[in-house]
């Protein structure tokens, strides 16, 4: 399903933009900890981390819900006009028509939009293509990894949804300790599993 994928290794710039908040020029090139403490804050510098991939078979539907997003992210779909292709009458076309679409994402916007597009509320479908994508960023930028993840869970356990699927109760041990993996201080976890226990009990 996804035919390109790009990513390119920028993080001098981040670096630099990230020592320019604090008054500073630049700064040497960042090591592994502090990439992963970058990205976890998710502070404006991570806006400078872009990827892009195509999608060359996706249904026109699944399509729909990916464009809904929009900050952060740039988006270019195969035109279903019918003065510009012949497979089909565009008025007449079924939602679930191919249509290719390509998307330009910094890593803010798609932290934001694996949190809707991972939730059990979301289409079975564009979940499963959202996982692909979750997978191929993973496998380039690993310091991701936990953070794009349903809603749910990066709240910790908390639901905003109309109507909860009950994923995050059922699954709240497995997402407290996801998060404490992440912390770094014995106070942090002590104060995350009280708060937990207190919303749940």
């Amino acid at each position: 399903m996804i035919d390109i994928f790009k990513h390119e290794d920028n993080w001098q710039d981040i670096k630099d933009s990230t020592m320019n908040t604090i008054g500073k020029t630049t700064g040497k090139y960042p090591t592994s900890d502090w990439k992963r403490r970058l990205i976890l804050s998710e502070h404006s510098p991570i806006r400078r981390m872009k990827f892009y991939w195509r999608w060359k078979d996706l249904k026109s539907w699944v399509s729909v819900h990916f464009v809904r997003h929009k900050h952060g992210v740039e988006h270019y779909v195969k035109s279903q006009r019918n003065d510009r292709q012949k497979e089909y009458d565009r008025c007449a076309a079924r939602q679930d028509e191919i249509v290719t679409h390509t998307m330009d994402i910094n890593a803010q916007a798609l932290i934001n939009m694996s949190h809707m597009r991972l939730c059990k509320q979301a289409d079975k479908q564009t979940r499963k293509v959202m996982k692909a994508i979750r997978d191929s960023v993973i496998e380039v930028c690993p310091f991701m990894k936990g953070l794009l993840v349903p809603k749910c869970e990066y709240r910790g356990g908390i639901c905003d949804e109309f109507n909860p699927c009950g994923y995050n109760k059922k699954n709240l041990v497995a997402h407290a300790n996801r998060l404490i993996e992440q912390m770094d201080s014995a106070q942090q976890q002590e104060v995350y599993l009280l708060t937990v226990s207190k919303i749940w009990r």
